[in-house]
């Protein structure tokens, strides 16, 4: 697949701040956005990726990834396996993402402890992503038109000249499955990809922000080599996970029968 680094910076690409309601859509921000969704993201990936894991005490947890994409004309199927450490050993998960924006993605877990492929309901997609800051929404890409669009300003960004978009869920429906109130995306203007990104929650009072600290073009493809997401209460941060791909390739020769259930149990 894209590397889950480079899946989710496209999942947060359509993204903050009061609670849904009615809100002028601004043509030039959904065209920005359109412009991201549709960025050149490669075909037929494979990657390695750590996944660390960092407490409110700073102690860490470090899991090793491996992911792979493939596209099915203009729908995406993607498939991780957790490496390490052993208490996630031969962990799965599949997402079938949907080009069609009425149809609801599809995602499975394994859990090899207890030997059974869990399907994620809609309702559990705000859901934390095996104990990280992402949740099982941040995994798919985000249809355009469940959010209203507005250009809140110009910013720069590590020196990049950005445009700051917020977006606001249609409905609260769409709260409930992905969890936010609204977004910020902060969108480079040279390239359209999301460096920056502020979330607020809808449950708790928490707010989340992430940011892509290593962005790097790999065969043509702007790549996220390195993202964080940090949680945050009381402006103090309580947990953050940081993701870094440690090797990607595109265009690789891949089987169908990788992107399937059966696949889940068998592993790597």
């Amino acid at each position: 697949m894209r590397s889950i680094t480079t899946l989710l910076f496209f999942a947060l690409a359509a993204l903050f701040l009061a609670a849904p309601c009615a809100h002028a859509d601004d043509a030039k921000a959904r065209e920005i956005m359109q412009k991201v969704n549709d960025r050149d993201d490669g075909d037929n990936a494979v990657s390695e990726e750590e996944m660390i894991l960092i407490d409110k005490r700073g102690k860490q947890r470090v899991r090793k990834i491996k992911s792979f994409r493939k596209d099915f004309g203009e729908d995406t199927h993607s498939i991780l396996f957790f490496e390490e450490p052993a208490d996630v050993r031969d962990t799965s998960f599949l997402t079938f993402d949907y080009d069609d924006e009425s149809k609801d993605d599809d995602q499975w877990l394994y859990l090899p402890a207890l030997k059974k492929v869990k399907r994620i309901a809609s309702s559990d997609k705000d859901g934390a992503f095996m104990g990280s800051d992402f949740t099982y929404g941040d995994m798919t890409e985000r249809a355009l038109s469940k959010f209203s669009y507005e250009m809140v300003r110009e910013e720069d960004v590590d020196g990049h000249k950005c445009w700051v978009i917020q977006s606001t869920p249609i409905n609260d429906d769409v709260v409930d499955e992905y969890g936010y109130l609204k977004s910020r995306a902060f969108v480079r203007q040279d390239n359209y990809v999301v460096v920056r990104a502020q979330f607020q929650w809808a449950k708790g009072n928490k707010f989340k922000e992430m940011r892509v600290e290593k962005l790097e073009q790999i065969d043509g493809i702007w790549t996220a080599l390195e993202m964080t997401m940090k949680t945050m209460k009381n402006k103090e941060i309580v947990h953050q996970t940081l993701l870094r791909t440690t090797s990607i390739k595109y265009n690789q020769p891949m089987d169908e029968t990788m992107f399937t259930t059966r696949r889940m149990e068998t592993g790597l």
